[in-house]
């Protein structure tokens, strides 16, 4: 106890290792609330993006705080929607009619939403879903649009089957119609503005739903309107319309779990077969330095995208081959010189006078004599495993099934999001990469000034 309290005090004398120390324990805190909060089954399943999952989100959305590093007002999604069962709206959002009659055995269902558009830049798309019962003839649905200028534009007139979904942006028909504009544009649109650099038209829009269900016991269930925004949550979303929040914070578990186990495993093993080469010394010695010989030539990053490549991404897998070659590395020869000294010492003698067993020297007398060199070692080793998982991420070899900081640089150099301007995409899985892989260094470079006297006076 009195030797981890001068420790102890030893580091709170580094201010490199107690920010060291805070960065790592913001990333276990941030880990051990993802995993509470958001389980890792609930978590694939999102990353997969599940039929429905993510569609009233955008797609290429920037963090919703770049909000305040912008001179122009971004728009947040809108979403207004109505059930009959109950009235589901959206902030900001009203319902002025909602009307079911009854005559000559049809139902007439009059929806009116309106909302106020206040930002300066146009949405990325615009959209309406519907959901209908009926038996044999579907329901049948006419879409006016109401400007704030009191302009109105005819969406169009159709049938609506159980599950319905109106791509307005995509309406090649309505852009003819709007003179060649996008409807995301045309319909925000200031006609007295420029057409060739178009502002968007603030104020009150009005969206006119006339719904006719035709037999007795069919109805228009829902209906959604959803005006998709340039901004979206703390992250972002990406091209699969994923909320970027999501891998972002299961990357810290995930790059935690390959980290600490990789450098514990490689760490324990590496020390544990030095020692017992050291001190049987002979063929046992001489077998564990031509395999680490040979294992110091292989090719290490080729060896492991070969297994992800042919036979199995699994990040276990991963994690056991690249134990697997770690262990055999350069650790191997430095710990056996050290071990070589120590066992020369008059204590280890005395050990073997009074009859103490192999086992009990090797890991009762030589292993505790190595473990302020191995300390700094274990945790300066850790950034570098989370960094090889994030690169073989990078390159594809990655986990298809777990959400990582690694699998979101992947997506976005798949799609071109460098060349596309969506910088976020890259730049916010890098920063938790830097973050973790700083707050590690640091700790372990202090940590090797105070276990190896030499380095204090640099």
């Amino acid at each position: 106890m009195d030797s981890l309290k001068k420790n102890f005090q030893e580091i709170m004398k580094y201010p490199s290792a107690i920010i060291g120390v805070l960065m790592i324990l913001g990333i276990f805190i941030m880990a051990f609330y993802t995993m509470v909060t958001l389980p890792l089954s609930e978590a694939r399943n999102l990353w997969r993006g599940g039929e429905g999952v993510w569609y009233d989100s955008p797609r290429y959305a920037k963090p919703a705080w770049s909000d305040f590093f912008s001179a122009e007002k971004e728009l947040e999604t809108m979403k207004v929607g109505f059930s009959l069962d109950a009235e589901e709206l959206a902030e900001g959002a009203t319902i002025d009619v909602v009307e079911k009659l009854t005559s000559s055995g049809y139902q007439d269902i009059l929806l009116t939403y309106t909302f106020y558009y206040d930002a300066d830049v146009f949405p990325s798309e615009v959209s309406i879903f519907f959901t209908s019962t009926f038996e044999e003839k579907n329901p049948f649905v006419d879409i006016l649009w109401i400007k704030p200028d009191g302009k109105e534009v005819r969406i169009g007139s159709m049938g609506i089957s159980n599950t319905e979904s109106i791509r307005i942006g995509q309406d090649e028909n309505l852009k003819r119609k709007l003179g060649g504009f996008s409807p995301n544009i045309a319909l925000f649109m200031d006609p007295e503005s420029d057409p060739e650099n178009p502002v968007p038209l603030k104020g009150e829009h009005t969206i006119t739903i006339r719904g006719i269900a035709f037999e007795d016991n069919s109805s228009i269930d829902s209906a959604e309107l959803i005006v998709y925004g340039t901004v979206f949550g703390t992250f972002g979303t990406d091209n699969y319309r994923r909320d970027l929040t999501v891998p972002i914070m299961w990357g810290a578990p995930i790059a935690l779990a390959f980290g600490l186990s990789a450098a514990v495993g490689v760490s324990m093993l590496t020390v544990i077969i030095s020692a017992t080469g050291a001190w049987y010394g002979g063929i046992v010695d001489g077998i564990i330095q031509r395999i680490t010989e040979v294992n110091m030539v292989l090719p290490f990053l080729s060896i492991l995208i070969m297994v992800g490549t042919f036979y199995s991404k699994s990040l276990w897998v991963i994690l056991g081959v690249t134990i697997l070659l770690s262990i055999f590395g350069g650790g191997i020869k430095g710990y056996r010189a050290i071990f070589l000294q120590i066992r020369e010492s008059t204590y280890i003698e005395a050990a073997k006078a009074y009859g103490a067993s192999n086992s009990r020297i090797i890991f009762r007398y030589l292993i505790p004599r190595i473990i302020p060199l191995l300390i700094p070692g274990f945790v300066l080793g850790i950034p570098t495993y989370v960094f090889l998982e994030a690169s073989l991420a990078v390159i594809g070899i990655g986990d298809p099934r777990i959400p990582t900081w690694g699998k979101i640089i992947n997506n976005a150099y798949q799609d071109g999001a460098i060349y596309k301007g969506y910088y976020y995409w890259i730049l916010e899985p890098a920063l938790f990469l830097m973050f973790t892989g700083l707050g590690f260094a640091m700790l372990g470079f202090s940590l090797d000034r105070i276990f190896n006297p030499r380095l204090r006076g640099l």
